[in-house]
This record gives structure tokens, sequence and C-alpha cells, in this order.
């Protein structure tokens, strides 16, 4: 993984993912103590950031991979992307699915064009039944995390970062991105680390599945004890990955855990001052900017908005509560 790869994917990206800005509100600011920036990846296509990686890596294949299919696993985000990167390519699409995913996730991912295949995440392991199907139909398995085009069309959001913060005058600032295997993480540490040195990227985890925090501070891999049980379905992922912990472990700073509650008031918050939705893993690292001031660093803080893929249910109970 570098820079090239990243300003590649940037090339083949552009004209077709939204360039989403730097969002701020005073109301944001007054909670936090500092300026607060939100990158709204909410609003990308298909209502994540995942659509970058998804486009980047279907179209580095070849025609003949993309003519025989890919095959992607994803509790919805990546499953999107890859759905719609592939259906717009004209590529066959198999998506392996947790069962508990969010309805609106595996019905959108239906809705575009994609075979969508159910699995348990407590009893069935999603490598094993992407490594068969591959096999058996001749897909091309697309990594939701632990894929080198995957990370270059995650770092473009760095790329923009990068150039935003610039341009309003930010020069060092903790950048805080919502952290599952760890994809969007290393891909905006990189493109920090080339286009911005002085903003400090750093992964921002739901408590109980703090596995990159956990993994940096001992500097070994660690694994969560639990795969399930988290309304932060978009982020829970057993261990970071073989391709992005050592990029975490080399740039980024320490991670932070938050408790879902405060992701909860977070997405509230948002709604509230900025009339944005996200969902519950795409609203930890706002969490964080507005909730845990007291481990960050500096006077503006730049947090991602990873997605908005909520169900409308659940969403509703976050402003019954909180709003």
């Amino acid at each position: 993984m570098n820079i090239d790869m990243i300003r590649a994917a940037a090339g083949r990206l552009k004209g077709h993912a939204l360039r989403t800005p730097l969002l701020s509100s005073p109301f944001l600011d007054e909670i936090a103590g500092r300026r607060v920036l939100l990158k709204p990846e909410c609003l990308q296509h298909t209502g994540s950031f995942k659509f970058r990686g998804g486009w980047s890596a279907v179209s580095a294949l070849s025609d003949d991979q993309r003519k025989s299919g890919v095959i992607a696993f994803s509790s919805g985000n990546h499953a999107q992307g890859v759905a719609r990167a592939a259906c717009a390519m004209g590529a066959p699409a198999v998506i392996i699915m947790p069962a508990d995913a969010p309805k609106v996730k595996i019905e959108n991912t239906r809705g575009l064009g994609a075979e969508v295949v159910l699995y348990d995440r407590e009893t069935e392991d999603r490598d094993e039944i992407g490594a068969a199907l591959s096999a058996e139909r001749g897909l091309t398995l697309i990594k939701p995390f632990d894929e080198p085009q995957v990370i270059a069309g995650q770092g473009t959001t760095g790329l923009e970062i990068a150039e935003d913060a610039k341009a309003l005058g930010i020069d060092t600032a903790d950048v805080l991105v919502c952290c599952g295997g760890g994809g969007l993480t290393s891909g905006i540490a990189l493109a920090c680390a080339a286009d911005a040195p002085g903003l400090r990227v750093r992964p921002v985890e739901p408590e109980g599945f703090d596995d990159v925090k956990c993994s940096l501070a001992t500097g070994t891999v660690q694994t969560n004890a639990r795969k399930s049980g988290s309304i932060c379905d978009a982020i829970i992922t057993p261990r970071p990955g073989d391709l992005t912990f050592p990029i975490m472990q080399r740039l980024c700073g320490p991670g932070i855990a938050v408790p879902e509650e405060d992701c909860r008031r977070a997405m509230a918050a948002a709604f509230n001052h900025l009339r944005v939705v996200i969902e519950p893993g795409g609203a930890v690292a706002l969490a964080a900017a507005l909730y845990h001031g007291d481990q960050i660093e500096g006077d503006a803080v730049i947090c991602t908005a990873s997605g908005g893929n909520v169900d409308a249910d659940l969403f509703a109970g976050v402003l019954r509560d909180y709003g």
C-alpha cells in the first residue's frame, strides 16, 4: 500500500464518487469545547464511504474478472458499495451478509441487483463461505477492508480531508475515524501522512468491540471476545486486518472506545444541528469528539460520519430519547 495507489484510485473514482464536504455547527463546537468538523460520508452513494472502496476494487479488475463476477462479505455497507459498482460495470455480484444485518441494508443490496447469501455470525464463518462460493463459481473475492484496492479507494476520503483542512487553515488536528477492520482508518492515515502530516489519525470503536484500540495498545493483534450484539453493526469485526494493522500501527495515534449510549446521543446531535442522518457505527467518531474530549488534543477535531444506513425504527427511537 502506498499513496500512489490512493491517487490512482482517486482518478478512477473521479466523476463517480461524491466529494463530501467538512460540515460544522457552533452548537457541536459548544458541546465538544473545541472546533468540530464532520466528514459526512453518510451522504456518499449507497449511504457510506464503502462505495469508494467498492468502485476502486471493481474498476481495477480485468474485463474477464468482471465478466465472471465478484463476491463480497459485509454487514451491509461494503455490500451495497460493491453491488452498485458491479451493477454499473456489468459484473454479477454475490454478497454474503449476516442474518442480523439491518433489513434496510439487506433489501438495498438486493435492490442493487446482487444475490444475497445470509449467514449466522455466531456459528458460521463468512470467510469459509466466501472461499467456497468463489471456487465453485469462479468469482473474484473483494474483501471489506483487507484488500489493497479497497484500502486505496477508502484513502481518497483522506485526500479530501487533507485538502479541505488546509483550505480552512487547519494544519494540526486529531482525525477520528469510525473503525472496524481498519480499511478506512489505514487509507486515511496513508493519505494524511503524505498530504497533511500534522493531522493525526485515530481509530474509534464501540466499547466491547475495540480490537483495534487494544491491538495498538499492546502491539499485537487482539480479537474481540464477542462477534455480535452491538447496534454498531457496520464496524463490528473480530480483529484488525493483516494489511491494515501494520499501517495503523505505524501511522495512527491511540484508539478510542465509546459506549453505545454516546453513539445514540451523537446521532441525535448530528440530526438536530446538521440535519444529517448517521447510523450507530458511523457515529462513533462524532461521539468521541463530543463526549470524550479529554482523550483528544488540539483546538480542532475532524471526524468521519462513515455511514447513514440506519433502520427507521432505530433512528426514530434515538430521536425520541435524545432529540
